[in-house]
């Protein structure tokens, strides 16, 4: 068995992805989530990674290439000499970034500002749900990127939930940290579930305002994906999201790799 390892640095969390195969027939065999640390050493990030493989009886051997989407640039150099270190069999790795990609336009203002996580979503969910699309990514920021005509238009960033989560605690001496999960109505009967309702269903309200505004921009029909750690609790309420993709930018990653070995450009 052999494959890619895709590696989504994200500000809170980063996300390992192995896919097996050959290109066009990579499948996404397994996933792990691990904290983002900034001061983690190489080895650091080469002894945890080198146990999630074990664990998984899959020998770091296996993995040929390594593709990286990553908006914390302080981790870039540790991640790369940790590739070269602990997965020994694979090539130099690639830091997948807008610039280097020929798979989506990009229409933005300045091009070199976007996020790599943005651009490989968006690529993934353009391949996956068509053109037009809009790919939303609860992280800690709730991004909306909207696609269309075969170009990256730009995106609506607003505050991620569990920042706002955080916010409120920090700021009301007397209202607890909550977890969110699925709730029954908008109205609270305690403290805890008015939270929970004030806090869903105004992310809800949020999703769907600034989705209808999108497509009335894009078109339509555009379809509506969604990505991130809290995007299944959004869209179990509201018809606003067409689906949910756990690990869209790692695909986006896997696509980008194989247009480059197979030099294709759409």
């Amino acid at each position: 068995m052999s494959g890619i390892l895709g590696i989504d640095v994200g500000n809170t969390e980063t996300k390992l992805g192995f896919f097996a195969g050959e290109p066009r027939k990579f499948e996404l065999r397994k996933t792990w989530r691990v904290t983002t640390a900034l001061r983690r050493t190489s080895d650091e990030f080469g002894i945890a990674f080198a146990a999630l493989f074990r664990r998984a009886e899959i020998p770091t051997e296996a993995v040929k290439s390594v593709v990286i989407s990553s908006v914390v640039p302080q981790l870039d150099r540790e991640l790369a000499q940790m590739c070269r270190t602990y997965f020994p069999q694979a090539s130099e790795p690639v830091v997948f970034s807008a610039a280097d990609q020929t798979l989506l336009a990009v229409a933005t203002d300045r091009p070199k500002e976007l996020g790599s996580d943005l651009i490989a979503g968006a690529i993934a969910a353009r391949s996956r749900y068509g053109d037009p699309v809009i790919a939303i990514g609860f992280g800690t920021a709730t991004t909306f990127s909207a696609v269309a005509g075969g170009k990256y238009l730009g995106a609506a960033i607003a505050p991620g939930i569990q920042i706002s989560i955080d916010a409120l605690a920090a700021r009301t001496a007397k209202l607890p940290q909550v977890s969110l999960e699925a709730i029954n109505g908008i109205i609270g009967r305690d403290t805890v579930s008015a939270l929970q309702a004030g806090i869903v269903f105004g992310f809800v309200g949020q999703t769907e305002g600034i989705v209808a505004r999108m497509r009335r921009e894009i078109g339509e029909s555009a379809k509506v994906v969604a990505t991130g750690g809290l995007a299944d609790v959004i869209a179990g309420h509201t018809k606003a999201i067409d689906a949910v993709e756990p690990f869209l930018v790692l695909h986006g990653l896997r696509e980008f790799f194989e247009s480059r070995i197979l030099g294709r450009t759409s």
